[in-house]
């Protein structure tokens, strides 16, 4: 526009922005921008998560394999290492301090073997999920995927470990009189269950663990602490028989407890359901559940900080 001064010259000047006075949120709506990297919607960060499950299977597979790439017996080593913790939980709880109480040879070693095996799964999940943000920044940073894929895909990983391992305890049931049945169907469900309950704490340790990594170094303290409350070398109740009984209840009712006890009942001819607690499924669905839903939610909630500061 143009306007003519008091001397007779002619000035021009701009015309006034169609944006001027707008805020920086009016301008975004305005023109259809968004924030980089701004959490997505609960629906849309699940529909983003399954369109990269093929990324999340592959990278499972990768970790796994790399693993033990360094080592001469390489995968064996899967294997070797519970069932050397196995021989040495034996050793020190088995004959010296005699937490075999109740249950004969038989019934002991497979029951040990079990638990040990059933634990590691749960231990290792959560120490690869306290660092799968915090141990992959470069990754976080460099390119734009659900967060949530890196925990998930580690257990995952977990999972196919104790898979292969699987193969070596079904030998040691064998070995100790236990064949397979109709119950060992039981295994499939517990796996499926005890997956999601690890998937779930592996995603809140990783959000915890990307604020604060020192986690890493704190937490197998808290994983040693965990793994003696949890009956993986001696049955609760019967150690505990001579103490009040809430202890042993609430020892029992706890995750870990419970995924060993049900795959102990599946696998070993001697372990029966009297060793159960009371609504062992609904406890076992429960936490699943819980953990699985919960932990989703919670890590979801702090998608857009993950790698930055």
């Amino acid at each position: 526009m143009s306007e003519t001064t008091h001397d007779g010259t002619v000035t021009v000047t701009a015309a006034p922005s169609p944006d001027e006075g707008l805020t920086a949120a009016e301008l975004a709506e305005k023109y259809g921008l968004s924030v980089s990297g701004a959490r997505p919607s609960l629906v849309e960060y699940v529909r983003q998560l399954w369109g990269r499950r093929h990324f999340v299977l592959a990278f499972s597979q990768a970790k796994l394999t790399a693993q033990y790439s360094q080592a001469k017996l390489g995968q064996l080593w899967q294997v070797a290492t519970p069932l050397l913790n196995a021989a040495v939980y034996f050793f020190i709880f088995g004959l010296i301090l005699h937490a075999s109480r109740g249950m004969s040879r038989d019934v002991y070693i497979p029951f040990l073997v079990t638990g040990v095996f059933v634990f590691t799964f749960t231990q290792s999940s959560v120490m690869s999920g306290v660092r799968a943000i915090s141990g992959n920044l470069g990754l976080v940073r460099a390119l734009h995927f659900p967060r949530a894929a890196l925990p998930v895909s580690f257990s995952l990983q977990q999972l196919q470990q104790l898979l292969f391992s699987m193969i070596v305890l079904f030998v040691v049931a064998i070995g100790f009189g236990s064949y397979p049945s109709p119950s060992w169907l039981l295994i499939v469900p517990v796996l499926v269950l005890q997956f999601l309950f690890n998937t779930g704490l592996a995603l809140i340790v990783a959000r915890m663990g990307a604020k604060t990594p020192d986690l890493a170094q704190l937490m197998p303290f808290v994983l040693r602490t965990w793994m003696y409350a949890s009956g993986v070398m001696f049955s609760i109740p019967v150690m505990l028989q001579d103490k009040p009984q809430w202890i042993a209840t609430v020892l029992q009712w706890n995750p870990a407890a419970i995924y060993m006890d049900l795959m102990r009942f599946a696998l070993i001819d001697g372990y029966g359901a009297e060793n159960l607690p009371a609504h062992v499924w609904a406890a076992a669905g429960g936490w699943a559940v819980l953990f699985a839903v919960g932990g989703f939610v919670y890590f979801w909630k702090a998608e857009e900080r993950y790698g930055r500061g």
